[in-house]
């Protein structure tokens, strides 16, 4: 089972329609795949009612005549933020056995100071505030129990690749399994299905 999580900055005007080529590949090859909504800034969205979305939509999977034994949570830009997130949300009814951050936005005090997106984070989740920060910033919550990959283009100039690399290095250095692969594409190479770096996205995901 594989959870597509979109991305778009977490702002309304991008919706779930952005995962959709992504779970058709992923169908193609064989896999269950969840092509997950959540409220995002400017129709309802924030902390905590994004992350209330994305574990109710996970958790809906106990409810339905799916194999949950393996799920993966994959994740673009604000998505691959959201996908990891997951991994470590506590007590859940569907744990995530594995998380594929597609260029993600794993460290949300580097990405506010450096106003990726033209402000999202602090639109997202309002001005730096120590407690919510920390419960919703992936950087702040290694080490996890499951195995996370990186999947992020050196050229990105939308997400700068230091985001993933700070996080794997941080994991690394915390005792979890994190893994950063490099590929071609710049931010959106990672979410086209022609690419090869979507290819290379369904060879990490194989291996997890």
């Amino acid at each position: 089972m594989v959870v597509v999580v979109h991305g778009g900055f977490w702002r309304a005007r991008y919706d779930w329609s952005l995962g959709r080529p992504l779970v058709q590949s992923l169908v193609g090859e064989g896999w269950t795949a969840l092509n997950l909504e959540y409220r995002r800034t400017g129709n309802g969205g924030g902390f905590p009612q994004t992350f209330d979305d994305v574990a109710a939509g996970i958790d809906l999977l106990a409810d339905i005549d799916v194999d949950t034994s393996r799920v993966v949570t994959l994740g673009h830009s604000a998505g691959g933020h959201l996908a990891v997130w997951a991994a470590g949300r506590p007590s859940p009814r569907v744990p995530v056995t594995a998380a594929i951050s597609q260029a993600g936005v794993l460290d949300l005090r580097g990405a506010l100071e450096q106003r990726l997106g033209d402000g999202a984070v602090e639109l997202f989740l309002g001005p730096y505030d120590a407690e919510a920060y920390a419960n919703a910033d992936p950087l702040s919550r290694v080490p996890l129990d499951v195995p996370v990959v990186c999947v992020h283009a050196p050229d990105d100039d939308t997400v700068p690749i230091v985001q993933s690399r700070t996080y794997v290095d941080a994991a690394r250095s915390a005792g979890a399994k994190a893994g950063l692969v490099t590929v071609g594409g710049g931010h959106f190479g990672v979410v086209d299905p022609a690419s090869d770096a979507w290819r290379r996205t369904l060879t990490v995901l194989e291996t997890l």
